[in-house]
């Protein structure tokens, strides 16, 4: 296989559910890491060569560029022949990717939030929409709680993308203290947190 070139910034959430997965894959090893700076008022040219949307990450493989977290997270995990991340049928398929599908929605939500209080000026910022984001987080983390019993097991792409999601909050949103009412789920990120592929894409301190 040609080496695959991986366009990331070790901030992202969305690109360390990628490399997590690609750790996780047994492929970290065949994909250069690019790392890339952006905002969305600063695109950065080598992205947007392949990925007209201009967002990371994105995937550079001998064939085409492929773009958006899933879509890159899928792609990988059909290129090894080891234990799939992807559960491939059944009610173990569509738990993992609602979980993925809460888990992307929860940091859809932070980013907004995030760029709102750190990108936008100050005098233009809207507080009524953060605290609408805020409100969005902290429903998928009340529902992740009250489903914290399906986490456990060996990592899916559920799971890593819950476990980046909630390494986001803690690394952009410290003063919000989402394990105070949730302490099964403190419980279980805990555990996971301690995987070798969640430890080596921490992001760097803020």
């Amino acid at each position: 296989m040609a080496k695959m070139k991986l366009y990331y910034a070790p901030s992202s959430p969305y690109a360390r559910k990628v490399r997590v997965l690609a750790i996780e894959a047994g492929l970290d090893k065949k994909i250069d890491m690019v790392n890339v700076a952006l905002t969305p008022v600063a695109p950065n040219a080598d992205v947007d060569k392949h990925n007209p949307i201009g967002k990371i990450p994105a995937l550079s493989t001998k064939n085409m560029d492929l773009f958006d977290s899933p879509v890159i997270c899928e792609y990988l995990d059909s290129q090894h022949k080891g234990r799939k991340l992807f559960p491939r049928k059944g009610r173990e398929r569509w738990m993992a990717l609602r979980q993925q599908a809460m888990a992307d929605g929860l940091l859809d939500a932070a980013l907004l939030a995030r760029y709102e209080s750190f990108l936008r000026p100050e005098e233009k910022r809207w507080p009524d929409w953060s605290k609408g984001q805020m409100k969005k987080i902290d429903g998928v983390l009340d529902q992740l709680e009250a489903e914290s019993k399906v986490l456990k097991g060996k990592p899916t792409i559920g799971t890593i993308s819950i476990g980046c999601a909630l390494g986001y909050l803690d690394f952009r949103f410290g003063s919000h203290d989402w394990r105070a009412k949730r302490p099964k789920l403190a419980k279980w990120f805990a555990a996971f947190s301690k995987m070798p592929s969640m430890k080596a894409t921490v992001p760097p301190p803020a």
